[in-house]
């Protein structure tokens, strides 16, 4: 294990070895979960998506995109699920290839929460902490539809949701995943719950930062329990502010993720991914303290993450891995390139979203280009 403090380690650069909890890494290099939507209408990683994380493997970790642990909680048309057992079996599709190429991949479970819509999740209700809708529209089978008014899950439900994150990482474990990441970012339920901004409640989840955290707290601490906290990582996004999940106050927001971090910090996790613009300031480096343990860092939402920022990130310990979405899209020998300092293919943002192998599995590695 390398220091996570922030002192320099010897030979720590980006291509060096780390280990996360009981995830060890070839490399520092992480694939950022990347919403790609290419598993049809039953939520089943196919031949394409087997593919597409195939040829990614030579990255230190895979990060799946989001996958639903339950049908309500599918946010995206495309999106794949880990219910049902054809579900299941996709993913172990998925991890022996990425394995058979000595890769690691772990799943992103995810809820989508107000972001979402019946025409989206078959039909089902949708749901979040408050009834309070997102202002904007989603994307739907029928088109662009505003967001609904989600139903206020009580106190009961978000206990069931709980208990099906912890379903959902059975399974992922059952089909060969080296582990899951919770997903608490990016506006979607969790955040939801740690926002003051789309948390209204007024019970034991709602309220003050420590109820705001409660409910992520208990999800994490059920995952880690049911499958080892060495296997499982949580994904944050202090002072994102996207769909609606606001974060303006900065007291609030150290407030509400030291008491999460501080209430996480004991269970051993295997890694905090840290979504955030300065990944080497002030809050991000404070909350990384307080979860002491190992830190991904990932600053390229807006922005793309350029082979110089992540060096530096390393190069200067602020954190002990770095996430990479477009520049993984676009090379899938992204780890080769970068190490190389050969040139990059540009991601085509046209296919992000798109159906089929263009944009997905046709990107040519260096042998071809």
């Amino acid at each position: 294990m390398v220091s996570l403090g922030n002192d320099l380690v010897p030979g720590m650069d980006l291509f060096s070895p780390v280990t996360l909890g009981d995830l060890e890494l070839a490399n520092r290099v992480v694939m950022a979960p990347l919403t790609r939507m290419r598993s049809g209408a039953s939520g089943v990683p196919n031949d394409l998506v087997v593919e597409h994380y195939e040829q990614r493997a030579g990255v230190g970790l895979i990060i799946t995109e989001g996958t639903y642990p339950r049908p309500e909680s599918q946010a995206f048309v495309g999106q794949p699920g880990i219910v049902t057992d054809e579900q299941v079996e996709g993913w172990r599709r998925v991890a022996t290839a990425v394995h058979a190429r000595g890769g690691r991949i772990v799943m992103q479970v995810m809820h989508g929460g107000r972001v979402t819509h019946p025409d989206v999740n078959g039909g089902r209700r949708v749901e979040a902490p408050s009834a309070l809708a997102i202002n904007g529209a989603g994307h739907t089978e029928k088109g662009k539809q505003p967001y609904p008014v989600p139903h206020a899950l009580t106190t009961e439900e978000a206990r069931e949701v709980r208990d099906d994150f912890v379903a959902a990482a059975r399974r992922a474990v059952e089909a060969g995943l080296d582990g899951v990441e919770v997903h608490g970012a990016n506006g979607y339920l969790l955040h939801e719950f740690l926002s003051p901004a789309s948390n209204r409640r007024e019970d034991e989840y709602g309220g003050s930062p420590e109820n705001r955290a409660r409910f992520v707290i208990e999800v994490v601490t059920a995952v880690a329990e049911a499958i080892g906290a060495g296997r499982v990582g949580l994904r944050i996004s202090p002072e994102h502010d996207i769909q609606d999940a606001l974060e303006t106050d900065r007291d609030d927001v150290r407030a509400t993720y030291g008491t999460l971090l501080d209430a996480l910090r004991p269970l051993g996790l295997a890694y905090l991914s840290v979504l955030h613009a300065e990944p080497a300031g002030e809050l991000v480096q404070e909350l990384r303290r307080r979860f002491d343990g190992p830190m991904i860092a990932n600053s390229g939402f807006g922005t793309v993450t350029t082979r110089e920022e992540a060096v530096a990130l390393i190069d200067a310990a602020h954190a002990d891995a770095v996430a990479v979405g477009r520049p993984v899209i676009a090379n899938p020998d992204l780890v080769e390139r970068w190490a190389g300092q050969h040139p990059e293919n540009t991601p085509n943002a046209a296919t992000f979203y798109a159906a089929g192998a263009e944009g997905y599995t046709d990107y040519p590695v260096l042998a071809q280009s």
